[in-house]
């Protein structure tokens, strides 16, 4: 009698952690239905199915590739799909294969808690950006789960280890995959823990944007993936988690627009605008209106090239003498909050950009004839 896996959309349980080759199918369907994009893995291994001969002899680009287009799993994790036709014909033509899910397009942030036998890196790599003095006896401290319970115990929180309130997945080497949901639209980077640049913590992975995570129940030559508990479904990514995330380096460096020079008849405007020093505030508010504007709509309204503009603007002003520098920057700070709440980190960046440029290129006052 063929082993069942067990996933079961009505209380999305599984019923049974034991996998078959004839289950993978199942996996699948069962993921894509959860909005998790799936695409084959090798037969027995952790790894994607391979190319096929055309690309292999042809390299090119996942975007390129014809393979794609065509319904075929080309490219690993670039190929996932929640397409339930071609799911069926992918693992019902080869139901060896096993299941990937791309985190990216899933909103998925899985943290990989290893637990391999190797010796603990230099104090300065237990935990990235965290120093740990010579005083601190690390006597014991052999893998990730207790890397990531450090951490942790810093913040007082809860390991992510021991987090019954989401989806949690036993790997065969005895490591652990915790699941958790992007709260927002923030594209969460991958990293390994033994890099010597972005890292959450020693023999602690993320999962993320550019990455997968092989999906629960699936079974390689080293034996199964299998959940804990009674939860199949990841919570939202908790908020100090979020913020070590970012401390170390997993979010890509915003992209701030580039500091671009305001149109003459804009300048002359503003100049217009004041005569004197006493007349700053006038000035200020020709120069920051359209910054406020975007406050009227939540999205559309050129939020970034308005508030650049402005910076740029104000840092003529300030290189002008019209100005002083904290004046400008409290007034592009208190206007972009309030047009944009919530966004204060990235407005800051631009504005920081945007005067630096500006006070490259002063706006003096042009006088008429006497």
């Amino acid at each position: 009698m063929p082993t069942e896996l067990g996933f079961s959309d009505s209380d999305s349980r599984l019923i049974a952690p034991e996998a078959s080759t004839a289950a993978s199918q199942t996996t699948a369907s069962w993921c894509a239905r959860r909005g998790w994009p799936v695409h084959p893995l090798a037969a027995g291994r952790k790894t994607p199915a391979g190319n096929c001969a055309q690309c292999r002899r042809t390299p090119h680009p996942p975007a390129e590739c014809p393979c794609l287009p065509a319904g075929r799993w080309c490219h690993g994790f670039h190929a996932a799909t929640l397409d339930q036709s071609r799911i069926s014909s992918w693992w019902g033509s080869h139901p060896e294969f096993g299941v990937g899910i791309a985190c990216g397009p899933a909103s998925l942030v899985v943290i990989d808690i290893d637990a391999h036998l190797t010796q603990p890196p230099t104090r300065n790599r237990i935990l990235p950006g965290i120093p740990i003095g010579d005083h601190v006896d690390l006597t014991g401290l052999a893998n990730g789960f207790h890397t990531l319970a450090v951490l942790a115990a810093l913040r007082g929180q809860r390991s992510p280890a021991d987090d019954g309130t989401t989806l949690r997945v036993r790997t065969p080497s005895g490591g652990l995959h915790v699941w958790y949901r992007a709260a927002d639209n923030r594209r969460w980077r991958c990293s390994s823990g033994s890099s010597h640049g972005t890292a959450l913590a020693w023999q602690v992975d993320v999962r993320a944007h550019g990455g997968y995570i092989i999906a629960p129940g699936t079974t390689t030559r080293d034996g199964t993936y299998t959940p804990l508990d009674r939860v199949r479904e990841p919570t939202t990514l908790p908020a100090w988690l979020a913020q070590e995330l970012e401390r170390t380096g997993h979010l890509p460096a915003p992209s701030v627009p580039a500091p671009r020079p305001v149109p003459p008849r804009a300048q002359q405007a503003v100049l217009a605008a004041g005569g004197g020093r006493s007349d700053s505030g006038r000035m200020l508010a020709t120069v920051l209106a359209p910054v406020e504007a975007c406050g009227q709509v939540s999205e559309g309204a050129g939020f970034s090239d308005a508030l650049n503009r402005a910076a740029y603007t104000l840092g003529g002003l300030v290189a002008a003498g019209r100005l002083t520098e904290e004046e400008a920057e409290l007034a592009l700070t208190e206007t972009a909050a309030a047009a944009r709440p919530g966004q204060e980190r990235r407005a800051a960046q631009i504005i920081r950009s945007g005067m630096t440029a500006g006070r490259q290129h002063p706006l003096h006052m042009r006088r008429g004839p006497r």
